[in-house]
């Protein structure tokens, strides 16, 4: 064996023991529509959103889950992010109807009509193969950490949209800015930005939510109103 060689055989080795990208290795590539506000998604957010359990992601971005109608792409998603296997989820999305606790999200049949769905419809995300046509969608990276400074968002309640402005279509963004306990709670809730009188509902939900335990934390969520919805 020449020399070149055995540097060529040490560097496929070294390769092979870098840490893949979260989306990498499993052929799957998480889509939003550019509406939703977030880069990144934790595994945690991404089940809750496609297992109906959550509307929206920890920055306050609203989301529709947009399920594939079969195939590998599918089944990698979901035995890795869902922890289930087909029959498992088509029973789960069955108790959810018959329960009246949810629906069974959107399928559709191929990699482009995904990206396309996912493109035109407001909030939006979905799951292509890794080597997918993305125009006109963003790719969320899969982070432990996710979206929320770094503390995972255990419960989560969705402010009160005062009747009075949502007939009105009076709406938008609420920024605020919170200081989470190391016991998970949240100590303190400033408006930043935003209707003062959507930032006061947005300040009693965000009160009530709770965050994994960690160091104190402060970080900036935003909470969107939409009319429209």
């Amino acid at each position: 064996m020449t020399k070149n060689s055995r540097i060529f055989l040490a560097f496929l080795a070294a390769m092979a023991l870098l840490p893949k990208p979260a989306n990498a290795g499993n052929g799957v590539r998480i889509i939003a529509n550019t509406s939703v506000k977030a880069d990144a998604i934790s595994p945690a957010e991404l089940k809750g959103v496609f297992l109906e359990e959550r509307t929206s992601l920890a920055d306050g971005s609203r989301v529709e889950p947009v399920l594939s109608k079969g195939g590998a792409v599918h089944d990698a998603f979901v035995k890795q992010y869902l922890g289930k296997n087909e029959s498992d989820l088509k029973v789960y999305y069955q108790s959810l109807v018959f329960t009246g606790r949810g629906s069974v999200p959107k399928s559709i049949s191929s990699d482009e009509e995904i990206a396309a769905y996912v493109a035109k419809t407001r909030g939006a995300i979905g799951y292509v193969s890794s080597d997918a046509s993305v125009e006109g969608v963003k790719t969320l990276v899969v982070s432990e950490s996710g979206n929320d400074g770094g503390r995972r968002l255990l419960t989560r309640i969705e402010p009160v949209y005062p009747s009075t402005l949502h007939s009105n279509h009076i709406g938008g963004v609420v920024r605020l800015k919170i200081t989470i306990a190391p016991s998970g709670s949240v100590e303190s809730v400033e408006l930043l930005g935003g209707n003062p009188i959507l930032g006061d509902s947005a300040i009693a939900a965000v009160k009530r939510w709770v965050y994994a335990a960690g160091a104190r934390t402060k970080t900036e969520v935003s909470i969107p109103f939409d009319p429209e919805r």
